[in-house]
């Protein structure tokens, strides 16, 4: 009797993914969804695919590192992150378990984030007790059943001491009321005014008030630079090293020419911020003497080798990996290595012998790459200039240190990159108008200002040899066959942009549907509005329109660069991206025994989620203790009128960024005038129910700020300016209650709410 031959491998298909799913209860890791299907090793590739595709739909959602779970399954109730914006201002978050995000995104029921006195506003980075609940339309909409505030056993918050003895904590976190008492043994030390960490003391709340143990003290209440400390704390990152660390970084040795190619006779440049801490890479051009390649040039670009004294599975590695990558904040930096190495060995200081990795770029005269090779070698920066003096020298005004430089080093440099702009033209990257902005402190070290940074060809020229410096590195790994960790930009969801079609008509422009849509439309979109009124919010709304860069083992290509292939390869003082892909080259090159290990190479997915969480991490803090910063110099001018610009309308009330500060906080509907207002949500407006007069986005406002709040970086204004005509074709509502597609929007109150969330996330420059 013949034995009856195994099922043959099945065939993939989005509903035999979304049947292996629902067959293991509706949850599983992809090994599980493997097995169910019955799949050959050469399909599991195609499996991810389409896991990626239904995730990117809203179809299935993670519930862990590499589990999946039916979006259907998301339970009643549960814990949720807000993580995003949409193009109104309404908060849109995901489900949270503990081993990462969970289920689709989904949008608050309106009015759930508005300000209420007495507590600060529920914004992006807080947690919610939610429960999830179907709006008119059928789709999903959390509704807030508590705030959730910093851990409870892990607090920060200020010491107030009592002259008998001991003294009571008041939390940091506004949505914290209850203070912690504090007997004498347990003070730690903590004088009154100090910023703590405070752990509830076992057993505790049988009886009277929380009773608390300070563990730690953090800071000062009064020093003006206490929001740094205040972000760092509230999102968990990392700081400080772990004596291993230290002792690993203390053993660290100059480097020598040993196993390195000699590149001390390149006079490499680093070209960096005035204010930059560390200096992990450097450039050199010079025009290609090859008869083969006129009007070429040769282009070096060196990069700090971090891979030398942070080896794989060491106390530095792993410490590493647990921080992502560094986190800068105006006022400090908490970096992702020791001092000793970030400013020392692993940086390109001036005159100083540095191990690095470098790449030679050879560019025809229509900036084309022809080839390029790696080296691991030995240099020694012939200078360090800032992006000022850089630009001060290509503009005829170089100074002492720059002078000597211009001729043979930096007028090559300029040369190369303004052919290089040639090619970069043609391959028509994403190019947003966001000009970056700085906190300026005072001697005091109070906030002095908000400034614009200024943007030189100097930027641009680091940020293009960078950027082929990092192609380089994913074309050379390819070739090896080669496992990496890619940065990967999706193009914009079909949601995003039917959500920008919809807006344009509000600005008097269009989006035609059904053509491709290429980095280059959104310039040729840009360009259309360039010098305009409606440039920055346009700008704007084109940023929140594109999906957010991220890490992955999985290709997809970078869509804002225009890149097929791209690798983050130039930064590994600060990046463990970075690193990664150092040591992927060390190994396929054959240059050390230090490269990647098979350990690393089989964990690549997991590191690749895991820094990309980091990442958001860090841009949380980052903005949260720029809004405290900015909040807090603002604080002194309550009652002032402000210019700004509507970049969020919703049911709620109107988000306004000012033009001086760019600083965002919520003008309420209460605020608005004694009529009801309707919030259209394609034309992303308020309008009066009985005048049709309109407030709607981009729209120039003055406002009067009535509150600032240091400790949250929360603004709230009273807007002063009139609202704009209704439109030609406004119709005043039939009969009472609802009208147009939105009831009248209530504050404080949740309204039922029509139409579908536009999930709109906030771009970034990081590339």
């Amino acid at each position: 009797m013949r034995r009856a031959k195994p099922p043959g491998p099945a065939r993939l298909s989005k509903d035999a993914v979304l049947a292996a799913l629902r067959q293991g209860g509706g949850a599983g890791a992809k090994r599980d969804l493997a097995r169910r299907l019955n799949l050959a090793p050469d399909q599991k590739k195609e499996l991810r695919g389409i896991l990626k595709e239904l995730e990117a739909e809203g179809a299935i959602g993670r519930s862990g590192r590499r589990r999946y779970a039916d979006a259907s399954a998301l339970p009643a109730t549960g814990v949720f992150e807000i993580i995003d914006r949409d193009a109104d201002g309404e908060l849109l978050a995901r489900m949270r378990s503990r081993e990462g995000y969970f289920g689709p995104m989904v949008r608050l029921a309106p009015g759930e984030g508005a300000v209420r006195r007495g507590e600060a506003a529920i914004g992006v980075g807080d947690r919610v007790l939610a429960r999830v609940a179907d709006d008119l339309d059928g789709d999903k909409v959390a509704r807030v059943i508590k705030r959730l505030g910093q851990s409870a056993h892990h607090i920060l918050g200020v010491f107030k001491a009592d002259p008998r003895g001991g003294g009571r904590v008041d939390p940091a976190d506004r949505k914290a009321r209850q203070s912690l008492l504090i007997d004498a043994f347990h003070t730690g030390g903590a004088e009154d005014g100090d910023l703590v960490l405070v752990t509830l003391v076992a057993g505790a709340r049988a009886y009277g008030g929380k009773r608390g143990m300070v563990k730690e003290v953090v800071g000062r209440e009064d020093d003006p630079r206490a929001a740094s400390i205040l972000a760092i704390h509230t999102h968990g990152i990392p700081i400080g090293f772990t004596e291993e660390e230290q002792a690993q970084a203390r053993a660290a040795r100059k480097p020598t020419l040993r196993g390195r190619e000699d590149l001390r006779r390149l006079p490499l440049v680093t070209i960096d911020p005035e204010d930059a801490r560390d200096h992990d890479d450097a450039v050199y051009a010079v025009p290609d003497d090859d008869p083969r390649n006129p009007g070429g040039f040769r282009v070096w670009v060196a990069i700090a080798d971090v891979a030398a004294y942070v080896t794989p599975g060491s106390p530095l590695d792993r410490g590493a990996r647990r921080r992502g990558n560094s986190t800068y904040f105006p006022d400090r930096v908490a970096p992702m290595l020791p001092e000793s190495l970030s400013a020392d060995l692993c940086s390109l200081r001036e005159g100083e012998e540095r191990a690095c990795l470098a790449v030679e770029l050879v560019i025809d005269a229509e900036g084309r790459k022809r080839s390029h090779r790696f080296a691991r070698g030995l240099m020694k920066s012939a200078a360090k200039l800032s992006y000022s003096q850089a630009q001060a020298a290509i503009d005829g005004a170089p100074d002492a240190i720059a002078a000597p430089l211009l001729e043979p080093i930096l007028k090559p440099l300029w040369a190369a990159y303004r052919i290089a702009s040639i090619a970069r033209a043609a391959r028509e990257p994403l190019e947003i108008d966001a000009p970056e902005h700085r906190i300026r402190f005072g001697a005091d070290g109070r906030v002095a200002g908000v400034e614009k940074r200024a943007r030189f060809d100097a930027h641009k020229l680091i940020e293009e040899f960078m950027i082929q410096a990092n192609v380089a590195a994913a074309e050379t790994l390819e070739a090896k066959a080669a496992a990496l960790i890619y940065r990967v930009h999706e193009r914009p969801s079909e949601e995003k942009i039917a959500a920008l079609q919809d807006f344009l008509p509000s600005v008097g422009l269009k989006w035609a549907m059904g053509q491709v849509v290429s980095a280059g439309r959104f310039n040729r979109l840009l360009k259309i509005v360039e010098g305009g009124e409606h440039a920055e919010i346009v700008n704007e709304v084109v940023l929140r329109t594109q999906a957010q860069a991220v890490y992955s083992s999985d290709n997809v290509g970078h869509f804002g660069l225009n890149l097929s292939r791209y690798a983050h390869f130039t930064s590994p003082i600060r990046r463990y991206a970075d690193l990664i892909v150092h040591r992927a080259l060390i190994k396929g090159l054959g240059f050390g025994k230090d490269g990647q290990t098979p350990e690393e190479m089989a964990s690549l997915e997991e590191i690749a989620e895991e820094i990309t969480a980091a990442e958001r991490r860090s841009m949380a803090a980052e903005r949260d203790a720029a809004a405290r910063y900015i909040a807090s110099f603002l604080a002194d001018r309550v009652g002032s009128i402000f210019s700004g610009k509507i970049t969020g309308v919703t049911r709620f009330g109107l988000f306004v960024k000012l033009s001086e500060t760019q600083a965002d906080g919520l003008a309420p509907i209460s605020g608005l005038g004694d009529q009801r207002w309707i919030h259209e949500e394609a034309a992303h407006a308020l309008v009066g129910e009985r005048t049709g007069e309109r407030y709607i986005l981009g729209q120039a406002v003055e406002v009067r700020l009535e509150e600032a709040a240091p400790v949250t970086g929360g603004l709230l204004f009273a807007v002063q300016s009139d609202p704009l005509p209704a439109a030609e074709n406004w119709r005043r509502p039939k009969g009472p209650g609802r009208g147009a597609r939105h009831g009248p929007a209530r504050v404080g109150a949740p309204s039922s709410g029509r139409g579908k969330a536009k999930a709109f996330k906030p771009g970034k420059k990081k590339r």
